[in-house]
Protein backbone atom coordinates (compact mmCIF):
# COMPACT_ATOMS: atom_id res chain seq x y z
CA UNK A 1 0.00 0.00 0.00
CA UNK A 2 1.30 3.47 -0.91
CA UNK A 3 1.06 5.64 1.88
CA UNK A 4 0.40 9.54 1.79
CA UNK A 5 3.89 11.10 2.36
CA UNK A 6 2.94 12.39 5.86
CA UNK A 7 1.96 8.92 6.70
CA UNK A 8 4.63 7.30 5.64
CA UNK A 9 7.21 9.77 7.61
CA UNK A 10 5.04 8.90 10.86
CA UNK A 11 5.53 5.39 10.24
CA UNK A 12 9.41 5.57 9.60
CA UNK A 13 9.90 7.62 12.73
CA UNK A 14 7.83 5.02 14.94
CA UNK A 15 10.07 2.02 13.30
CA UNK A 16 13.26 3.70 15.14
CA UNK A 17 11.96 2.84 18.35
CA UNK A 18 13.50 -0.46 19.43
CA UNK A 19 11.97 -3.84 18.42
CA UNK A 20 9.20 -2.08 16.59
CA UNK A 21 8.96 -3.32 13.03
CA UNK A 22 6.89 -2.24 10.19
CA UNK A 23 3.58 -3.29 11.00
CA UNK A 24 3.78 -2.44 14.85
CA UNK A 25 5.11 0.93 12.99
CA UNK A 26 2.00 1.47 11.25
CA UNK A 27 -0.55 -0.10 13.59
CA UNK A 28 0.86 3.01 16.44
CA UNK A 29 0.87 5.64 13.27
CA UNK A 30 -2.88 4.85 12.68
CA UNK A 31 -3.97 4.71 16.69
CA UNK A 32 -2.31 8.20 16.43
CA UNK A 33 -4.16 9.52 13.12
CA UNK A 34 -7.35 8.22 15.56
CA UNK A 35 -6.84 10.53 18.34
CA UNK A 36 -7.98 14.04 19.13
CA UNK A 37 -5.90 16.41 18.36
CA UNK A 38 -5.91 17.92 21.03
CA UNK A 39 -4.27 14.20 22.52
CA UNK A 40 -2.08 14.46 19.67
CA UNK A 41 -0.44 17.35 20.95
CA UNK A 42 -0.46 16.53 24.83
CA UNK A 43 1.37 12.93 23.22
CA UNK A 44 4.18 15.20 21.06
CA UNK A 45 4.58 17.78 23.92
CA UNK A 46 5.63 15.38 26.58
CA UNK A 47 7.90 13.96 24.30
CA UNK A 48 9.41 17.53 23.62
CA UNK A 49 9.18 18.48 27.14
CA UNK A 50 10.78 14.62 28.20
CA UNK A 51 14.13 15.39 25.74
CA UNK A 52 14.31 19.12 27.33
CA UNK A 53 14.48 18.37 30.52
CA UNK A 54 16.14 15.14 30.80
CA UNK A 55 19.94 15.83 31.67
CA UNK A 56 22.52 12.94 32.16
CA UNK A 57 23.44 13.03 36.14
CA UNK A 58 27.47 14.06 35.86
CA UNK A 59 28.51 11.42 39.08
CA UNK A 60 26.52 7.87 37.93
CA UNK A 61 25.31 9.43 34.41
CA UNK A 62 21.46 8.31 35.63
CA UNK A 63 18.87 10.32 33.53
CA UNK A 64 17.12 12.54 35.85
CA UNK A 65 15.90 16.05 35.35
CA UNK A 66 19.18 17.62 38.04
CA UNK A 67 21.93 16.88 38.11
CA UNK A 68 23.27 15.31 40.39
CA UNK A 69 20.50 12.98 40.37
CA UNK A 70 17.72 12.54 43.12
CA UNK A 71 19.62 9.15 44.21
CA UNK A 72 23.12 10.99 44.06
CA UNK A 73 22.11 13.90 45.98
CA UNK A 74 20.12 12.02 48.66
CA UNK A 75 21.36 12.07 52.24
CA UNK A 76 19.27 8.80 52.73
CA UNK A 77 21.49 6.61 50.39
CA UNK A 78 24.39 3.94 51.59
CA UNK A 79 27.51 5.59 49.79
CA UNK A 80 29.52 2.44 50.31
CA UNK A 81 27.96 0.63 47.96
CA UNK A 82 27.20 1.00 44.26
CA UNK A 83 25.73 -1.19 41.85
CA UNK A 84 26.14 -1.32 38.01
CA UNK A 85 24.09 -1.20 35.71
CA UNK A 86 24.21 -0.95 31.84
CA UNK A 87 21.37 1.69 31.64
CA UNK A 88 18.66 3.72 33.82
CA UNK A 89 15.96 1.44 32.85
CA UNK A 90 17.42 -1.18 34.86
CA UNK A 91 18.61 1.21 37.94
CA UNK A 92 14.73 1.98 37.24
CA UNK A 93 14.12 -1.62 37.52
CA UNK A 94 16.18 -2.17 40.87
CA UNK A 95 14.61 0.51 42.43
CA UNK A 96 11.07 -0.62 41.95
CA UNK A 97 12.41 -3.58 44.03
CA UNK A 98 12.47 -0.95 46.96
CA UNK A 99 15.10 -3.13 48.29
CA UNK A 100 18.14 -1.64 47.38
CA UNK A 101 19.83 1.45 49.29
CA UNK A 102 22.75 2.39 48.19
CA UNK A 103 24.26 4.64 44.95
CA UNK A 104 24.05 3.39 41.49
CA UNK A 105 26.95 3.87 38.43
CA UNK A 106 25.48 3.66 34.89
CA UNK A 107 27.26 2.79 32.23
CA UNK A 108 25.52 4.03 29.24
CA UNK A 109 26.18 0.58 27.36
CA UNK A 110 27.83 -2.54 26.97
CA UNK A 111 31.18 -3.69 25.90
CA UNK A 112 30.30 -5.36 22.74
CA UNK A 113 32.99 -5.65 20.00
CA UNK A 114 30.16 -6.90 16.91
CA UNK A 115 28.89 -3.19 17.70
CA UNK A 116 31.88 -1.86 17.62
CA UNK A 117 31.38 -0.42 21.19
CA UNK A 118 34.55 -0.99 23.11
CA UNK A 119 35.47 0.02 26.95
CA UNK A 120 36.10 3.61 26.02
CA UNK A 121 32.93 3.74 24.95
CA UNK A 122 30.87 3.19 27.70
CA UNK A 123 31.05 4.93 31.47
CA UNK A 124 34.06 2.89 32.84
CA UNK A 125 36.84 5.40 33.04
CA UNK A 126 34.09 7.35 35.38
CA UNK A 127 33.29 4.45 37.20
CA UNK A 128 37.03 3.84 38.34
CA UNK A 129 37.42 7.65 38.91
CA UNK A 130 34.24 6.78 41.43
CA UNK A 131 36.13 3.48 43.14
CA UNK A 132 39.06 5.77 44.51
CA UNK A 133 37.07 7.19 47.23
CA UNK A 134 38.09 5.28 49.91
CA UNK A 135 33.85 5.54 51.25
CA UNK A 136 33.15 2.54 48.38
CA UNK A 137 33.62 -1.02 50.05
CA UNK A 138 31.37 -2.84 47.84
CA UNK A 139 30.29 -2.87 43.98
CA UNK A 140 27.36 -4.89 42.24
CA UNK A 141 27.48 -5.80 39.21
CA UNK A 142 23.72 -5.52 37.96
CA UNK A 143 24.38 -6.72 34.07
CA UNK A 144 22.72 -8.98 32.11
CA UNK A 145 23.64 -12.44 31.62
CA UNK A 146 23.95 -11.97 27.53
CA UNK A 147 27.40 -12.32 25.74
CA UNK A 148 27.81 -8.38 26.19
CA UNK A 149 26.83 -8.24 29.98
CA UNK A 150 29.44 -11.38 30.77
CA UNK A 151 32.02 -10.04 28.96
CA UNK A 152 31.33 -6.38 30.81
CA UNK A 153 31.79 -7.91 33.88
CA UNK A 154 34.60 -10.05 33.41
CA UNK A 155 36.31 -6.47 32.18
CA UNK A 156 35.24 -4.57 34.92
CA UNK A 157 35.87 -7.50 37.48
CA UNK A 158 39.75 -7.72 36.23
CA UNK A 159 39.77 -3.13 36.70
CA UNK A 160 37.76 -3.37 40.19
CA UNK A 161 40.44 -6.09 42.19
CA UNK A 162 43.20 -3.72 42.22
CA UNK A 163 41.07 -1.76 44.24
CA UNK A 164 40.54 -3.88 47.27
CA UNK A 165 36.86 -3.54 46.89
CA UNK A 166 34.26 -6.51 47.37
CA UNK A 167 32.89 -7.48 43.89
CA UNK A 168 29.76 -9.02 44.18
CA UNK A 169 27.18 -10.02 41.06
CA UNK A 170 23.36 -9.83 41.28
CA UNK A 171 21.98 -14.03 40.97
CA UNK A 172 20.16 -14.86 38.01
CA UNK A 173 17.64 -17.55 38.42
CA UNK A 174 14.30 -18.81 37.36
CA UNK A 175 11.51 -16.63 37.73
CA UNK A 176 8.99 -16.90 40.24
CA UNK A 177 5.90 -19.83 38.85
CA UNK A 178 8.68 -20.77 36.24
CA UNK A 179 8.83 -24.74 35.51
CA UNK A 180 12.17 -26.54 35.63
CA UNK A 181 11.98 -28.62 32.82
CA UNK A 182 11.07 -25.27 30.41
CA UNK A 183 14.01 -23.41 31.55
CA UNK A 184 17.21 -22.92 29.22
CA UNK A 185 20.79 -23.96 30.58
CA UNK A 186 22.20 -21.02 31.06
CA UNK A 187 19.36 -19.88 33.29
CA UNK A 188 19.23 -23.03 35.68
CA UNK A 189 23.01 -22.67 35.97
CA UNK A 190 22.94 -19.12 37.21
CA UNK A 191 20.05 -20.42 39.55
CA UNK A 192 22.24 -23.18 40.71
CA UNK A 193 25.03 -20.73 41.26
CA UNK A 194 23.33 -17.87 43.05
CA UNK A 195 21.42 -20.56 45.53
CA UNK A 196 21.11 -19.21 48.84
CA UNK A 197 21.71 -21.09 52.16
CA UNK A 198 18.19 -22.38 53.90
CA UNK A 199 18.29 -21.44 57.85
Amino acid sequence: MIYPKSIAALIEQFQKFPSVGPKSAQRMAFQVLKMPVSEVEKFANAIIEAKKSSKTCEICYNISTQSPCEICSSNHRNRSIICIVAETKDLIAIEKTNEYKGLYHVLQGLISPIDGIGAEDIRIKELLQRLTDETVQEVILALSPSVEGEATSLYLTKLIKPFGIKISRIAFGLPVGADLEYADEVTLARAIEGRRELN
